[in-house]
């Protein structure tokens, strides 16, 4: 049995629940939560903050959120403030406030009975416990769309403004809620919208070369030297950011394309592994879809698909495409056909999502256009196609 080895230095660092040292691209958003919290190091009992944090999936809403957590709390230990940092998925909780609640009140009393209390109970008994132990917390809800969608307006409204019940004591509960899409706070009522409006922080979509930045990051932390080359990297930057810019996205798929290489006993991550672990993620494009091509379209993405299962490149330019499509016509014994009408071809199968292009600025001539496969292993396309062309050519 061969020995196992793998391209791996350490792939915890790519799991979902991991909080990164640094932040990329989200720094000027971390001072800005720090700043909006740090009352809570300085004179804590004087006001309560309530913040949310809005964006799309994978614009780094959670971790930014964990990793403003681990910040403050270790500044809190250096000060000897008694302040905590909680983390709760609402979703996780079915939206349920007494759910959320019980979650909060387990941490500080782990053997709490879970049945017995309203919600309004507990967030009493919360209270308490912080004024008993002189302590302050921050919770983070995310998903918060789940508690509005359950709860409605009076469960926030509750956790907003219980401090107006509290007047001249400690102010102990302070809020981050975290959303994908602001406009579901339209759904609460004007006295509860406005408790919470102050201060947002919006997270834009991620470009594409910030998502190579984070990508690159993680690959320098969770993979050996010279493993995943600067090819593969941008490969996979360029299909999360079809993704709508999603980092999580291109984080799952540096995993998966890792597990690929290993599986392959492979010494380097390829860009072959890459559109395999897409087409794992990812719906991959059907035979049917293939079927309706013309045949001259068909030879030419049979000629780019095959020049991918020779070259493992991420990339291959225009002319080598021309170039692999006139060797697929001498195969079949038919006559290529013009630069104009490839084009023609290549505009239809980016269209349809089958090939797509970026254009390089690399060359020492000047801009060229450059051709990849996003969501399909070369391997398995040229099978396809060579199939369903050698049925045509009968």
């Amino acid at each position: 049995m061969p020995q196992y080895r793998s391209i791996f230095k350490d792939e915890t660092k790519l799991d979902i629940n991991y909080v990164p040292y640094k932040l990329l691209h989200r720094e000027t958003e971390m001072r800005l939560l720090m700043e909006f919290f740090s009352f809570e190091l300085r004179a804590p009992e004087k006001m309560a903050q309530r913040v949310i944090i809005a964006g799309d999936v994978g614009t780094g809403k959670t971790v930014l959120a964990q990793r403003f957590g681990n910040e403050i709390s270790n500044e809190a230990i250096k000060l000897r403030t008694n302040l905590r940092y909680i983390h709760v998925n609402c979703r996780e909780y079915r939206g349920s406030l007494f759910l959320i609640l019980h979650r909060i009140v387990s941490i500080f009393h782990p053997n709490f009975p879970s049945r017995g209390y309203s919600a309004e109970e507990l967030l009493g008994i919360l209270i308490q416990i912080l004024d008993d132990e002189n302590a302050y917390v921050i919770v983070a809800l995310d998903e918060f769309e789940s508690l509005i969608e359950r709860e409605g307006s009076e469960a926030v409204y509750e956790l907003t403004r219980l401090q107006e019940t509290r007047q001249n004591l400690p102010q102990r509960l302070s809020l981050i809620c975290i959303l994908r899409n602001f406009k579901v706070i339209d759904r609460l009522d004007l006295s509860t919208r406005s408790s919470l409006q102050s201060n947002v922080i919006n997270l834009e979509k991620y470009s594409e070369q910030q998502l190579r930045d984070i990508i690159n990051d993680r690959v320098s932390l969770a993979f050996k030297a010279s493993s995943v080359s600067e090819e593969t990297i941008s490969l996979i930057a360029e299909v999360a950011s079809s993704e709508s810019g999603n980092a999580r996205f291109g984080i799952e798929l540096l995993w998966r394309s890792g597990k690929y290489a290993d599986a392959d006993n492979l010494e380097m991550l390829t860009p072959e592994c890459v559109r395999k672990a897409v087409s794992s993620i990812i719906s991959a494009m059907r035979k049917d879809e293939l079927i309706p091509l013309s045949f001259h379209e068909k030879l030419f993405l049979m000629g780019i698909a095959r020049a991918f299962v020779e070259n493992q490149k991420a990339y291959i330019s225009l002319a080598d495409a021309e170039q692999a499509y006139s060797v697929v016509c001498e195969e079949f014994n038919v006559k290529s056909h013009s630069h104009t009408q490839l084009w023609k071809y290549l505009k239809t199968l980016s269209a349809l999502g089958i090939l797509r292009t970026r254009v390089s600025t690399t060359n020492s001539r000047g801009r060229s256009t450059l051709v990849y496969l996003p969501n399909i292993p070369a391997f398995e396309l040229e099978k396809e196609l060579k199939a369903i062309l050698d049925k045509e050519a009968l």
